[in-house]
């Protein structure tokens, strides 16, 4: 009787090893996929670029355009649905004078290709190199939401643009997975480790924190052991009461983003 409870506990523990194994996937991203053919309509101006990967990868975008624009904001989404409904973020940005560029990850939108962690960051590593074609560091802001925090603090540490912001962050992917499968290897399982505490502390730039202080589904502990890990070149701003999906119902919210907006650019490295 109790060996066969045991051979039961067994069986139930291997079978989710192997289910988070091979259908984390499923777990981590809900994309909305897009026919090639889709047609993107927003209220502003904006053009719309594709990037072929080495690896046959296809990368799809939209850079929104602002008449005499202060610099650009490369804007890195969170891990559902499509820039289709992601661009109704540019507002924020294009109406304090930015250019306002985000793109899908594979797998996302019209973007195609398989999605791994070190696929997302060469990605967005070849991307922004493109950008700064088009736009001097000095003039590029890096914004990371939510799962797109880890993405845009590994991109920031092979860069040096003027400003990283992250909104809503992770410490590390593994630490959000330790919340829910402590229990479970994930040493082993886990295919995105996406350690964002290790990315900032190879920056130079500045990082600042925008966390609302009632997020259920990434605490503010999080940004708060990033502080703990990274001192004095980490600026964190707490949004009370704010949960995870409502920062911009704030107020408060809007005069960080103001705020920051408008000094970053002007004197790099002097942001406080």
């Amino acid at each position: 009787m109790l060996l066969g409870i045991l051979l039961w506990i067994i069986g139930v523990y291997l079978g989710l090893c192997i289910l988070l194994f091979f259908f984390q996937h499923y777990f981590f991203f809900r994309p909305e996929v897009l026919p090639s053919s889709f047609k993107y309509d927003y209220p502003f101006e904006f053009e719309e670029h594709d990037f072929e990967m080495e690896d046959g990868g296809h990368v799809n975008s939209i850079l929104f355009k602002v008449p005499n624009s202060r610099g650009l904001i490369y804007f890195f989404k969170g891990n559902s649905r499509s820039i289709k409904g992601w661009g109704k973020f540019a507002k924020d940005f294009i109406s304090n004078g930015y250019d306002f560029f985000i793109m899908d990850y594979r797998g996302f939108g019209k973007s195609r290709g398989k999605r791994t962690e070190m696929r997302l960051y060469n990605d967005s590593q070849q991307i922004y190199k493109w950008l700064a074609n088009k736009y001097t560091e000095e003039k590029i802001i890096i914004y990371g939401r939510s799962y797109g925090s880890g993405i845009s603090a590994r991109v920031a540490s092979w860069n040096n643009p003027a400003l990283l912001i992250l909104d809503s962050p992770y410490y590390s992917f593994r630490f959000i997975a330790d919340r829910f499968g402590w229990f479970l290897p994930l040493k082993y399982l886990l295919r995105y480790k996406i350690p964002t505490n290790k990315f900032l502390t190879k920056m130079s730039t500045h990082t600042h924190i925008i966390h609302g202080t009632k997020d259920m589904l990434i605490p503010f502990n999080h940004s708060e052991k990033l502080k703990e890990d990274i001192g004095e070149n980490l600026t964190v701003h707490p949004v009370v009461g704010a949960g995870h999906n409502n920062l911009p119902v704030f107020p408060i919210y809007h005069q960080i983003l103001y705020k920051l907006l408008n000094t970053a650019t002007n004197k790099k490295k002097e942001v406080v």
